[in-house]
């Protein structure tokens, strides 16, 4: 068995959490970025935002702006963060290439956590391969609440 089948194993078993640096893979140039999840809704809110103030008040501007602001960040930014861990989580763990590219740019981050209380974690300064060899077979179950390390 491979090291990144035992990995995938011991991710599935929630024994083990991957962490994904969201604001790095959220940027233009990335294979896992949507231009439409991160602009469209941004622009929408302005222009509705700057039509309000110009065909009816200033004030109404202001409110549509801020109703916008508090959606943008308090309703789509989680699932623009869900998204881009889950569609960077699958691109990675479907290739050992692929992994180990996105392993070497600082983007993944490996945690785990033994029966015994010992927290292990390896980020890219890591070698994951040897992380996860050392990983002992009785690993404490992680806590779904776990799921996203990293910003």
């Amino acid at each position: 068995m491979t090291e990144l089948e035992r990995l995938r194993e011991l991710l599935d078993a929630d024994k083990v959490k991957l962490g994904v640096h969201i604001r790095k893979m959220n940027t233009p140039g990335t294979p896992v970025y949507r231009s439409f999840e991160n602009v469209a809704p941004a622009a929408a809110i302005l222009i509705g935002s700057f039509g309000s103030t110009m065909l009816v008040h200033f004030y109404l501007g202001f409110a549509v702006l801020l109703a916008g602001c508090w959606w943008w960040l308090g309703k789509h930014m989680p699932r623009v963060k869900d998204g881009v861990f889950d569609r960077t989580a699958a691109m990675v763990l479907a290739d050992d290439r692929t992994f180990q590219m996105w392993w070497a740019q600082g983007v993944l981050s490996l945690y785990a956590k033994a029966t015994d209380g010992e927290e292990r974690a390896a980020t890219g300064r890591n070698d994951w391969r040897a992380w996860v060899r050392a990983l002992p077979e009785d690993l404490e179950t992680l806590s779904p609440d776990r799921r996203h390390q990293g910003e």
